[in-house]
């Protein structure tokens, strides 16, 4: 039923756009306009209704405009409607360079652990609740690229918001996307924030020439569009705070949740084991206090994984010993069943904590988990146990439970750990994956968990990766290279310095998104070389003459936010900014006002995923088409109020 009702829209909406298009062919002053506009209508409706996956439409709509250079004759056109030698512009454009290099970027700092310790700093801040973690979040990525370009912000973040899921179950398809709006509304806070308010100054100058003494407009200073860009910002993130819960969607996260609850399942029911992180206070009246981690587990039948006596968390081999002695004000990290947890808490007199706190990053699902193991033919462990052999502190390994010849040995409190171990047994640990990986080259176990985070940060790297992300941001900031060569020179540094291996470079560029910008670009020529762009724009402004100015204004910044969505807000801008100083010269409005009407709404790009931020989040959050329109559409609405407003009455 699910698949005829897409059917039936599917089909609905090309009836749609086919009328749409037959009257285009019918209104357009030339040929070359209407099959350009049919294309344009075309490459709505595969986005709208996602007929195919966005990047396969995208190179579809690439290769129909390649093939127009054979099909001109029989389309009545007297040569191809791009270029051959300007067709394949969008894989070496500076836009589609600039993001492979700040993915690369970003996945140098998250190799170091840069990227995980500001989470961490992010969730101190913020704790595990998504109504204040987005607002955090969305409130440094917009102010970081109010001096930054704003995909550079955005693929910064993206590893930290996807450390935030992973420590605190949040999905990212709830986290992905509020970043990546507020990178975009980041871009309106300074006049160097994006390419349409950089160039906005040069079109004024321009168009000055042309103009009287008493019609030329001054240049906008630095913080110009300050209170417009902090008003947009506020707005967007609170549209999410208020409205995130009921239009952001699960996304893949969901199926996530599904394979950790499956994760579960197979530990309860294979081995019986039911445990649950928790973390706990120890207060001074605790009868804990001065016990050892073996006594503590043996009178109160719990499994300590992690301990913090003050001077952090201790985890994994070499660190944690049974012989440590618990002190008041301790936290401790426990595995122990629900239905145990109270039980312990009122005996212990501790408090359990909501939510992991000293743990949150040591205890996270990147960093640690349960795993099995097996016991190798001729291991030296054969025929001791694990108190003997101190497993958890030279190994790493918190024994949880043994399966033997079909059969589960879990006795709660330490027994387990006095079990002779025998060949072949199986066990049940909880590690931090740092240890299990170290594990994989002892011959005494044989480790079956496989599908674990392999860990590969470089903390020894952190200082050429903060090196060469600086050099890339000084070059943006302070030197008149182009954006993609800036940020080559720091990915660059990130891979003759060692913080990334040349194989992890490739495998950290999101190549959809690189095929999905890079096969648009194209289209976006098309439009403005065509003409296509201009008559719609004097389409649209002839059915505002005679209107209010405020409505002839509010038709311009709706203009000017339909083409950024299929062409570049940069050629945008030039097309429009123009023509909107001509308009409000013919109605005696304020031309400068005009002009930076244009170049804000051009940042109004949240309905699909055609701007570089939002090609960016759509792949690792899972996004569809429809889940940009649903949350975009309101969002673009409010962007226009909001920005209209503050233009009326400010300006």
């Amino acid at each position: 039923m699910p698949a005829r009702n897409t059917l039936r829209r599917r089909l609905a909406g090309a009836g749609f756009f086919s009328l749409l298009g037959f009257y285009l062919a019918w209104a357009a002053p030339s040929l070359e306009i209407a099959w350009v506009g049919a294309i344009l209508l075309l490459t709505v409706y595969l986005f709208a209704f996602e007929v195919v996956e966005v990047d396969l439409a995208a190179i579809s709509i690439l290769v129909l405009l390649g093939l127009s250079e054979l099909l001109a004759p029989w389309m009545g056109l007297d040569q191809a409607l791009i270029d051959h030698r300007r067709l394949f512009d969008g894989f070496s454009s500076n836009a589609v360079i600039a993001i492979i290099a700040v993915m690369i970027i970003g996945a140098g700092l998250e190799r170091t652990g840069l990227m995980t310790q500001l989470a961490g700093k992010i969730l101190k801040l913020s704790g595990q609740v998504e109504a204040r973690v987005i607002p955090i979040v969305s409130g440094a990525v917009g102010l970081l690229s109010s001096f930054m370009q704003n995909v550079g912000a955005a693929a910064l973040f993206l590893p930290v918001v996807n450390s935030i899921s992973l420590r605190t179950g949040l999905p990212l398809s709830r986290l992905l996307m509020p970043m990546g709006f507020a990178a975009i509304l980041g871009g309106t806070l300074t006049m160097i924030s994006s390419s349409p308010l950089i160039l906005l100054n040069d079109l004024l100058l321009a168009a000055n020439q042309d103009l009287g003494p008493g019609e030329r407009m001054q240049p906008f200073g630095l913080f110009a569009v300050t209170p417009i860009g902090l008003a947009l910002l506020a707005a967007g993130i609170a549209y999410f705070m208020f409205t995130g819960r009921y239009l952001l969607p699960g996304g893949t996260d969901q199926k996530a949740a599904v394979s950790c609850q499956r994760t579960q399942d197979y530990w309860q029911q294979i081995y019986a084991v039911d445990y649950q992180l928790h973390e706990v206070l120890v207060g001074a009246e605790s009868p804990l206090v001065g016990k050892t981690l073996d006594q503590a587990e043996a009178d109160h039948a719990i499994r300590v994984v992690a301990v913090d006596t003050g001077d952090g968390p201790r985890i994994g081999a070499q660190s944690l010993d049974r012989s440590l002695h618990i002190q008041a004000g301790s936290h401790l990290g426990l595995l122990v069943s629900e239905s145990h947890s109270q039980l312990f808490a009122k005996a212990a007199r501790v408090d359990v904590l909501p939510e992991l706190v000293r743990f949150a990053e040591a205890l996270a699902p990147t960093h640690s988990g349960i795993a099995e193991l097996s016991i190798a033919p001729g291991s030296r462990l054969i025929g001791k146990s694990a108190r003997q052999l101190r497993l958890r502190r030279s190994y790493g390994l918190s024994l949880l439970a043994i399966h033997r010849a079909g059969q589960t040995i879990i006795r709660e409190g330490g027994g387990v750990r006095d079990t002779r171990l025998q060949s072949g047994d199986a066990l049940v640990v909880h590690t931090t994956w740092k240890d299990l990986a170290r594990l994989e080259q002892d011959p005494d176990f044989v480790v079956i968990t496989s599908d674990y985070p392999h860990p590969i940060e470089r903390p020894h790297k952190v200082l050429p990766a903060l090196l060469s992300f600086g050099l890339a941001l000084s070059l943006v900031l302070f030197s008149d290279l182009k954006l993609s060569v800036a940020l080559l020179c720091g990915a660059l540094g990130m891979l003759l310095s060692g913080v990334l291996r040349v194989d992890e470079a490739y495998r950290a560029v999101s190549w959809k998104t690189v095929f999905l910008l890079a096969s648009l670009i194209p289209l976006g020529v098309v439009v403005e070389t065509s003409g296509t762009a201009g008559w719609i724009a004097e389409r649209v402004l002839l059915l505002t003459q005679g209107a209010p100015t405020w409505l002839i204004q509010g038709a311009i910044a709706l203009l000017a936010t339909a083409f950024s969505l299929v062409m570049s807000n940069v050629g945008a801008t030039v097309l429009l900014v123009p023509l909107a100083i001509n308009i409000a010269l013919g109605v005696g409005a304020d031309p400068a006002l005009f002009a930076l009407t244009v170049a804000l709404a051009t940042s109004n790009a949240f309905l699909i995923p055609t701007h570089q931020v939002n090609a960016l989040i759509m792949g690792p959050a899972g996004y569809r088409v429809a889940d940009f329109l649903r949350v975009g559409g309101p969002m673009t609405l409010l962007f226009l109020i909001v920005m209209l407003g503050i233009l009326q009455l400010a300006y």
